[in-house]
Order: structure tokens, then C-alpha cells, then sequence
């Protein structure tokens, strides 16, 4: 299948001056950090050069942006009023905000590990107490293990991912309903980070938290950065359910000056005007999960995964291959294919986490170096 958004060559790709492009040699295959080789939207890219034009690089007015992630959240089945709504710098800042206004100090905050590394860091730079649950055998919620965990610890917050990163589920409707009736018969509120729900593949389908009755004492956090690929452009919106004004009105005076001007417009135009760009996007990552999963069972039929519902970070379990807790580190160092390490995401040694959206051409290239690095295939 002939990609439309993911077809950029590696030539095109190594003039970026981003992180992800230049942290490794170059002849390292980069698949590691969240960030796709793909052009702007259309939209995105016209607003930028408008910007540019009219030296538009001032404050924001982020009224439009909060009114677009809002009219979007009313799309996936969750109306959510404006009054409750807040700009905010970006998405861990959000999540932040919102843990700090729902816990007090040493309060439990349960993460369900294997997460995303930030979530570990952001608990303790607000001087809350970790408390680490596992997700289920497949990588899903379990709400059980939740439930005991709650029981044990006490009243707090639960941080979700949603969808997961690394293992790109995406609850369903009766998963997350489990646990928002657990986390509230122990009190604990929820903050569900959900810049992944733009790239839910076919095959699944997207349950934000504030459309579930049982959870509108919780707070959502939003940002169009990763499904339109605008890490530079930094902005987020932090959400609140019908019973969450409290923790609205305990948020930190300002936070809406802490977003960027660029980040609000380009974010906006992404909403506005991205949706076919989108779509073609996700088209595309479901083309590649499909190469992915060829690849590796021909080439590397060792690791295992679980093919994701959502995003584009598969999360590859290298235990069968003998290559230790850190397998990232033998194919950076000798097929020359960067991967993000599994250890930092919490129950993931052995586990490395690759990004595949890229072209068809560097998927593969990466898979069949992988492949070709190991002892047994190189004797």
C-alpha cells in the first residue's frame, strides 16, 4: 500500500535538527522518541507560513483553541464546559496542575506501569507518593489490581494513559468504567492524559474519561501535539468533569499564559483544518502496523507484542532474544537502530519500545538490521 503521509526518504529526514534526528550518529536508524517523519498538515503549514508573514509571534488568545479541543471532545461523546476548561504549557504540565489540585502532599498517585517515563518524574516533582500497579498480561487495565491497590493505600489520584503508551490499548468503555467505579468507592480521583486519542487505528475506538458518569469528578488533559506531530509548537488543554470545579478552581492563577502563541494557533489550524490530513495519517499507521507485524515474525520471530490499537510506539518484549535487561542498547550499538529503553517505563526490562512511523523503507531496513545484529545470525 502506498503511503500518503508517511513517505518521506531519509535523506529529506536527516536535514531536521530536532532531538530525535540528532542525539545518535548518523548512522543510526532513529525509532525511538514520539515523534512521526511526516510533513505538517496542509492547515498547520499555511498557518505557519502566515505567522511568519505577518510576524504574528506575540501573546495568545487562546479562547478559539480551548473552543476547538472542546467541540472535539463533544465529537467523542464528552460535552465539557468551557468554564471548566484551562489552557496550559503542555500536557505534563497539565498533568501536574491537576494532580497537585487533587492530592495533598504524600498522597498516594497510582500509575499503571509499564507507562510513559514522565508520569514517574512528575509524581515526585510534586512531592506525591508513587504507588506503581501493573497493568494486566495483554497490556490492558485491570481494574482488580486497581481496586486492591486502592484499598491498601488510600484516597489519592489515579494517573492514567489513554491510550497507552507504550502499549498502545486503548480501554473500552467497560474497562475504564471498572476502574472510575473503583477509584470512586476509595475516593481517589482520576487525571487521564490523552494526547494519544487522534491516532486510535481501525479496530478500536476511543472512550475519553469525562464521558463516563462514574468519572466527572476527574480531570482529562489534551493536546493535538502528538496526533498532528507538534512537539515543537508547545499548548494542552486541562479538562474538568461536571463534578471536578473544585480542583478547576485550585489550579494555579495564569496557567493560560504559560501556553505558546504558536502552539495555540498551530494547534488550532491542526483541529480546524487537519482532520483529512488525519485521516490519511492514520491510514497510513495502520499500513504499518500491518508491515511491522510482518516484518517481525519473519525476521524476528523472538519478540513478542501485542499489536497496538492506538499510536504508533509498539512495545516489543526481546526477553526470548538473551539480550538483557536493556536490548535498546545492543541494536543502538551494533545493528544501529536507536529504540527507547523499556526499564524507565516501570516493569519493562527486557522491553524496548519502537517507533514505526516512518516510511515503509526505514521500517523495514530497521527490522531486517535488528535481525541481522543478533549472535546467532551473525556466527
Amino acid at each position: 500500500m502506498e503511503r500518503r503521509v508517511l513517505a518521506l526518504d531519509e535523506t529529506a529526514l536527516r536535514r531536521r535538527t530536532s532531538i530525535k534526528w540528532r542525539l545518535h550518529d548518523p548512522d543510526v536508524l532513529p525509532l525511538w522518541i514520539a515523534e512521526m517523519d511526516v510533513a505538517p498538515a496542509p492547515a498547520v503549514a499555511d498557518e505557519l507560513a502566515r505567522i511568519a508573514r505577518d510576524g504574528d509571534l506575540g501573546y495568545p488568545v487562546t479562547g478559539p483553541y480551548t473552543e476547538a479541543v472542546a467541540a472535539l471532545y463533544a465529537e467523542w461523546g464528552a460535552p465539557v464546559e468551557i468554564s471548566l476548561a484551562r489552557p496550559v504549557a503542555d500536557v505534563m504540565a497539565g498533568v501536574r496542575a491537576g494532580l497537585a489540585a487533587l492530592t495533598g502532599q504524600d498522597d498516594p498517585v497510582y500509575i499503571t506501569v509499564p507507562v510513559y517515563p514522565p508520569f514517574h518524574g512528575a509524581v515526585h516533582e510534586i512531592g506525591r507518593r508513587l504507588v506503581p500497579v501493573p497493568l494486566g498480561p495483554t497490556g490492558r487495565l485491570d481494574a482488580d489490581a486497581l481496586d486492591l491497590a486502592f484499598a491498601e493505600h488510600g484516597r489519592g489520584a489515579l494517573l492514567l494513559s489513554n491510550p497507552h503508551n507504550p502499549t498502545g490499548t486503548v480501554p473500552t468503555r467497560t474497562e475504564l468504567t471498572q476502574v472510575a467505579v473503583a477509584a470512586a468507592r476509595h475516593g481517589v480521583r482520576i487525571v487521564s492524559d490523552e494526547i494519544h486519542a487522534p491516532l486510535v487505528l481501525p479496530g478500536a475506538s476511543f472512550t475519553p474519561l469525562l464521558s463516563l458518569p462514574e468519572a466527572q469528578s476527574g480531570l482529562a488533559v489534551f493536546s493535538p501535539a502528538k496526533g498532528w506531530n507538534l512537539a515543537a509548537a508547545k499548548s494542552a488543554v486541562l479538562l474538568g468533569g461536571s463534578q471536578a470545579a473544585d480542583a478547576v478552581r485550585a489550579l494555579p492563577p495564569g496557567l493560560e499564559f504559560t501556553t505558546s502563541h504558536l502552539g495555540v494557533r498551530l494547534h488550532t489550524a491542526a483541529l480546524l483544518g487537519g482532520r483529512d490530513w488525519l485521516a490519511d495519517l492514520v491510514a497510513d499507521l495502520d499500513a504499518n502496523r500491518t508491515l511491522l507485524a510482518q516484518l517481525l515474525a519473519q525476521h524476528l520471530p523472538e519478540v513478542s507484542w501485542q499489536p497496538v490499537e492506538a499510536t504508533y510506539l509498539a512495545w516489543l518484549d526481546c526477553r526470548r532474544l538473551g539480550l538483557g535487561e536493556d536490548p535498546s542498547a545492543h541494536f543502538r550499538d551494533v545493528a544501529r537502530v536507536a529504540l527507547t529503553p523499556g526499564s524507565p517505563f516501570g516493569a519493562g526490562a527486557g522491553f524496548a519500545r519502537l517507533n514505526f512511523a516512518t516510511s515503509p523503507a526505514i521500517l523495514t531496513e530497521a527490522i531486517e538490521r535488528m535481525a541481522a545484529s543478533l549472535p546467532a545470525r551473525r556466527e
